[in-house]
């Protein structure tokens, strides 16, 4: 949800020649995303995760809690760095859905998700070339599984599926003089709110391929340790054709979600991110059409 890899950029951005004992530049592999790979909150970057520079293998772990007016996500997970260039991750997701579970007749319930993911760096070094107009580029895959819930009935009545594939090409480009770092993702994507209510949707004749979803994440320092910044996440809106067939209007839509948020990274290892999010409506029909709204807190650890 919020832009997490502040803490990694807060080192990318400095101009200090300080090198952590791998010999990788300060922070330079990032922290976690909500689905696990090494970028933003919400959005993954060309970056690779962990301390791990080239010839190593490097780790790290985070948790994640976000919470809106509505509803709550927690989320953590795991990632390898190789090489500085391949990186593969894995993240559990835990959505309350709160009244809304309630209204629909199930009271307690939780959506829960795994992803898996495989990133690789194919051109560029956001450090190094950051003299030049080259941007660090990588493209990934994410496999995702939404578990059996009481929902299973409703998403099959809608004609989504519990599983699904992201494919993403992520550019990073480090403006080191300026102080400022900037990434763009395309994402193709079937997946309804990230894949916590199914991934796709046949009810009515709506599209039920992939999508092309823009990301974008921008970041500025305000010291070596801290970083602001702001990022936006384009989200397909599948559901709202379907939720329409089954005589639920708008109900279903979907909006795109955003954050402002404010990273530290207190040691060479650690980095924590605070943020506002705006995650949009989700499932408006049993939320009076509120936006979702809220604070975003994560952690992460890096070797």
């Amino acid at each position: 949800m919020c832009l997490l890899p502040l803490a990694a950029t807060a080192a990318l951005l400095s101009a200090a020649p300080a090198r952590a004992e791998t010999g990788k530049l300060l922070l330079t592999g990032g922290v976690s995303s909500v689905e696990g790979a090494a970028g933003g909150g919400i959005s993954p970057w060309a970056v690779i995760g962990s301390q791990a520079t080239e010839g190593e293998v490097g780790a790290s772990a985070f948790a994640s809690r976000a919470v809106t007016r509505d509803y709550g996500l927690s989320a953590y997970g795991v990632a390898v760095g190789i090489d500085d260039r391949f990186e593969l991750s894995a993240a559990r997701q835990d959505f309350n859905t709160g009244n809304t579970g309630t209204l629909l007749g199930l009271p307690g319930l939780h959506l829960k998700q795994n992803v898996l993911g495989a990133k690789w760096r194919v051109a560029g070094d956001a450090v190094l070339d950051s003299d030049s107009l080259m941007p660090q580029i990588a493209v990934g895959v994410q496999f995702k599984n939404l578990q059996s819930s009481g929902l299973d009935g409703t998403l099959d009545a809608l004609g989504a599926r519990r599983h699904g594939t992201d494919v993403y090409v992520s550019a990073t480009k480090l403006f080191l003089a300026q102080g400022v770092l900037v990434n763009a993702t395309l994402r193709a994507t079937q997946a309804n709110q990230g894949g916590l209510l199914g991934f796709g949707a046949r009810l009515g004749g709506a599209r039920n391929g992939h999508e092309l979803q823009p990301e974008i994440s921008v970041a500025y320092l305000i010291s070596s340790r801290l970083a602001v910044g702001v990022e936006y996440r384009a989200m397909p809106n599948k559901l709202q054709r379907a939720g329409a067939a089954a005589g639920l209007g708008d109900g279903l839509r979907a909006d795109d979600w955003m954050d402002i948020f404010i990273a530290w990274a207190p040691t060479r290892n650690v980095s924590l991110t605070a943020a506002y999010v705006d995650l949009g409506r989700i499932v408006p029909a049993t939320t009076q059409r509120r936006k979702q709204t809220g604070v975003y807190l994560s952690a992460q650890v890096a070797f």
